[in-house]
Formats: C-alpha cells, sequence, structure tokens
C-alpha cells in the first residue's frame, strides 16, 4: 500500500536539502551586500574626511588620525 516506507521520509529529506539550500544562498547574498555596503560606507567616509582637510576644517594631524581610525 505505502510501497517501501520510504515515500514520506523521502519527500521530508528533499524538503530538508532545499530548505538548507536556499538558507545559504540567503545569507551568502546578505553577507555579500552588508561586505559591499560597509566599503561604500567606509569610503563616503574618508571622502568626507577628504573634503574637510581640503576645506581647512581639519589639519593633517587630525585627517591622519581619523583616517587610520576608519581604516584599523
Amino acid at each position: 500500500m505505502w510501497g517501501d516506507g520510504y515515500g514520506f521520509m523521502g519527500f521530508g529529506m528533499m524538503f530538508l536539502f532545499w530548505g538548507i539550500i536556499i538558507v545559504l544562498v540567503v545569507l551568502a547574498v546578505r553577507w555579500f551586500l552588508d561586505k559591499e555596503g560597509t566599503a561604500k560606507k567606509q569610503s563616503d567616509a574618508l571622502e568626507t574626511l577628504r573634503l574637510r582637510l581640503a576645506r581647512g576644517e581639519i589639519d593633517v594631524a587630525e585627517f591622519e588620525e581619523r583616517r587610520k581610525a576608519l581604516e584599523g
């Protein structure tokens, strides 16, 4: 009647397999986007720092100190 008895178990394993694959893909995409977003934020902050230095709002010593803080 139910064959060899693995019908529901096989379906459950397939569901589990695809669920794990989907979770891994979502995590990979989020990790990639977060990493890309972090680099962009750091780049924007450095650009702002350069502009402040160019306008004379900060001196070279403060620029170097803040740049090191952002990069490190």
